[in-house]
């Protein structure tokens, strides 16, 4: 979630590395904190707890730091300023998507086993604003959608950001035993959500839950 949501807190460097991790065919050249994602494979994304198929290469984030979520794993196809999909695999109650410290000014509500649909909107609306820094967010639709074989959501929204870009995304989701399963497309809403969305549902039509 750290690359889609927080953007602007990422700095250039992260595309620079990304193009050289990219050009070369492979994770782990450097710096770079991405690996290659290959068509056609499987991957275990976040905890382990989902996998997904991704229909062509895309970036992964590569280990992990002491800031990140052990639950929540993000991808790019372009650059983290362009697009990204965030994989949410069985948040347990209690916790938030993002790291923030104890005495953040404003807190991203944390994830409660309870919550309804309109509540996971309203959570990741709350996500947006104050860690992507969006001065706008539109919901698009809520509307009930199967998801890893159970009764869940898809929302869509748009949002305009400090950068002055809007950007579109997608979430698709369920509470599952408590934890919260969900896969999230944030682009660019000019060329690059078009571009990725047949890719991301693709990705979210072959996610399985691993138990």
């Amino acid at each position: 979630m750290r690359t889609t949501i927080t953007k602007l807190a990422l700095g250039g460097a992260l595309a620079l590395a990304l193009s050289a991790c990219s050009s070369v065919g492979g994770g782990g050249v450097g710096l770079s904190p991405y690996g290659l994602v290959r068509a056609g494979q499987t991957y275990n994304v976040g905890s382990g707890a989902m996998s997904v198929t991704s229909p062509r290469e895309w970036n992964r984030q590569g280990g992990f730091s002491f800031n990140d979520v052990r639950w929540v794993e993000d991808w790019t196809l372009n650059g983290p300023y362009l697009d990204g999909v965030t994989f949410v695999t069985g948040l347990p109650d209690n916790k938030r998507l993002i790291w923030q410290e104890y005495k953040a000014d404003r807190q991203v509500p944390r994830f409660r086993s309870t919550m309804t649909a309109p509540e996971v909107a309203s959570l990741l609306e709350t996500l947006f604003r104050v860690e992507g820094g969006a001065v706008e967010f539109r919901t698009l639709g809520l509307a009930p959608r199967t998801f890893l074989g159970t009764n869940g959501f898809q929302l869509d929204f748009e949002h305009l950001d400090g950068d002055e870009v809007w950007r579109k995304g997608r979430a698709v989701g369920a509470v599952i035993d408590g934890r919260l399963y969900l896969i999230l497309l944030d682009a660019a809403r000019a060329h690059y959500y078009p571009q990725a969305l047949p890719d991301y549902e693709a990705m979210v039509r072959s996610a399985v839950r691993r138990r």
